[in-house]
C-alpha cells in the first residue's frame, strides 16, 4: 500500500473512531461544535494531503439536471399529499430558526461534502477507500440517531434500520457517486434542497415515519441512476447543448404545475384541495374524490342550510352537509351532517370550526387516499 494510502486509512478510521465514541459515550459533536470539529479536521486534512480544486466539466449540466428531477420529484410528491394528507410547518422564518436551523444545517452540508470529495480525491479511485469513504459519511449522518438505546428491542431496533439508517446509507451512496463524477457543488444544491424545503414551505405533506423512508431510499437511487445513464450516454463527449430547449420547456411547465399545486393544497389562499377519504357524503361524494374548497372569509351570515361545509373537528378535516344555523349573541352555530349517516353529527360547531364551502369536486383522483391513511 502506497504511502499516502496508509495515511489516508489512517485518517478515515480515526474519524470513524471518533464518531462511535461519540455516539456511545458522550454525543457532544452537536451543532456549532459539530461545526468547529468539520472545520478542525478539514484544516488538518490539508496540512497532510493538500485540497483539491473542484473543476468539472460537467457541474453546470448535472446541476440542471438535478433542478428538473426535483422539480420533478416535489411535483408527485405534493400530488401524493392530496391522499395522504398535509401538514402546516411552523414560522421558520425568525433569528432562532436562523441560528438553530439553517445556519448549522447548511454549514454542515457545505464542510461534509467538500471533506468527502477532497477524500475521495485523494484515494484516486481505489474501491476500498471508496467503501471506507461512504461509511465515514454515513457514520457522520446517523451520529445523532445512533446509540444502544436503538438496539434495546427488536421493535426499535426495527424502526431505527428501517426510519433512520437506510436512508441514509441510499443519500450517501448517491453523494459518493455523485462526488466522484462531478464533484461536491452538485452533491451540496440537491441536499440543501432535500433538507431545507420542509423549512422553507407553508405545509408539506404529512406521510407516516416508514413512507418518509421509502422516498429516502428510492429518491437518492433514481437520481443515481439518472446521472448514470447521462455519463453513460455522454461518455468522452460533450453534453448535447441543443437538447436542452427542451429541458428549459419542462422546467418551466414542472414549475408551473408545482406552483398550482401549492396555491391549491396550502390553504392559504381562497381555494384549495381537500381529498375525501370517507364515504359519510355518499352518494354526492365518494370516497377518493377531491372537492375545490371556496373558504367563506368570516362571512358566516352567507352560509345556507343544505350547502356542503368543511370544517376542522379535532384537528380532522371534514366535509358534511350543513343542516341548521343557529345566531345567537351576534355569534353563529352550525349543525351538519353526512349524506350517507342517518343522523346528525353529535356536535355543534362554533365559527372557529368553519373553513369554507364546496360545490366542486373531481371525481377519484384521491381514490388511493384510503389505504395511504391505513399506513400513516
Amino acid at each position: 500500500m502506497k504511502r499516502g494510502y496508509k495515511r489516508l486509512l489512517i485518517f478515515e478510521l480515526t474519524l470513524i473512531i471518533i464518531l462511535i465514541l461519540n455516539s456511545f459515550v458522550s454525543n457532544i459533536l452537536k451543532d456549532y461544535i459539530f461545526i468547529i470539529f468539520l472545520a478542525l479536521v478539514i484544516g488538518l486534512f490539508e496540512l497532510i494531503f493538500g485540497i483539491e480544486k473542484d473543476r468539472n466539466r460537467y457541474t453546470k449540466d448535472i446541476l440542471f439536471e438535478e433542478v428538473i428531477f426535483l422539480l420533478t420529484f416535489f411535483l408527485l410528491y405534493y400530488l401524493s399529499g392530496l391522499l395522504i394528507g398535509f401538514a402546516r410547518t411552523q414560522n421558520y422564518y425568525s433569528l432562532q430558526a436562523l441560528f438553530a436551523i439553517f445556519i448549522p444545517s447548511i454549514s454542515i452540508i457545505i464542510l461534509k461534502e467538500f471533506l468527502r470529495y477532497n477524500i475521495l480525491k485523494k484515494s484516486e479511485d481505489n474501491k476500498l477507500f471508496i467503501i471506507l469513504t461512504c461509511i465515514l459519511f454515513i457514520m457522520i449522518d446517523i451520529k445523532d440517531y445512533f446509540t444502544f438505546s436503538q438496539f434495546s428491542s427488536v421493535n426499535t431496533a426495527f424502526d431505527f434500520i428501517a426510519i433512520n439508517l437506510l436512508p441514509i446509507i441510499s443519500s450517501n451512496i448517491v453523494c459518493t457517486y455523485l462526488s466522484l463524477r462531478v464533484g461536491y457543488k452538485p452533491v451540496i444544491f440537491y441536499l440543501l434542497v432535500m433538507e431545507l424545503y420542509q423549512f422553507l414551505l407553508p405545509i408539506v405533506p404529512n406521510p407516516s415515519g416508514y413512507l418518509v423512508s421509502i422516498v429516502g431510499i428510492v429518491v437518492p437511487a433514481i437520481l443515481c441512476y439518472r446521472v448514470y445513464n447521462i455519463f453513460k450516454k455522454y461518455k468522452d463527449e460533450d453534453i448535447e447543448r441543443e437538447k436542452k430547449s427542451g429541458l428549459i420547456v419542462s422546467y418551466a411547465i414542472t414549475t408551473l404545475i408545482i406552483a398550482i399545486m401549492v396555491y391549491f393544497t396550502s390553504g392559504y389562499f381562497h381555494y384549495y384541495a381537500v381529498a375525501v377519504v370517507s364515504g359519510s357524503m355518499e352518494p354526492t361524494i365518494h370516497i377518493g374524490d377531491v372537492v375545490v374548497v371556496e373558504k367563506i372569509d368570516e362571512k358566516y351570515d352567507e352560509l345556507k342550510v343544505g350547502q356542503v361545509l368543511v370544517f376542522n373537528y379535532n384537528g380532522v378535516t371534514i366535509v358534511h352537509r350543513l343542516i341548521n344555523i343557529i345566531e345567537d349573541g351576534g355569534h353563529y352555530y352550525f349543525y351538519t351532517k353526512g349524506d350517507a349517516n342517518q343522523d346528525p353529527d353529535n356536535f355543534t360547531l362554533t365559527e372557529e370550526n368553519v373553513v369554507g364551502t364546496t360545490n366542486i369536486k373531481i371525481p377519484m383522483i384521491g381514490l388511493p387516499a384510503t389505504w395511504l391513511n391505513r399506513l400513516r
